[in-house]
């Protein structure tokens, strides 16, 4: 199952008031390249009758099913790269760029 983090979310819910697209889902969509890595859209859509539709941080994500196979598992966070510059992220096992984070408890025992 995809999953959104809250920081994510509450990003998404800024970026659709800002927008004017309250009420509409956040579309996504993944291409996997020839490299394996996945690149990754999204967008605000009125969900159609063949889409995979769920609720998650109380965001409402729509995907193709075409999608499924490459988003199932992912996590889309929002977070600081550089001091002040923030940004979405995917963290998906299915990519083959990916590399867990580091559990920071299990360095500071």
């Amino acid at each position: 199952m995809f999953k959104v983090t809250s920081a994510a979310a509450e990003q998404v819910r800024k970026a659709a008031q800002q927008g004017g697209t309250e009420g509409m889902a956040l579309r996504l969509a993944a291409q996997q390249l020839p490299d394996g890595s996945i690149d990754y859209r999204m967008g605000f859509d009125d969900p159609s009758e063949e889409d995979i539709r769920f609720t998650c941080e109380g965001v409402d994500v729509v995907m193709t099913p075409e999608q499924v196979p490459l988003l199932d598992q992912a996590v889309m966070d929002f977070v600081e790269i550089e001091p002040g510059t923030f940004q979405f992220i995917f963290m998906n096992p299915k990519d083959a760029h990916y590399s867990p984070p580091e559990d920071a408890s299990a360095s500071s025992e």
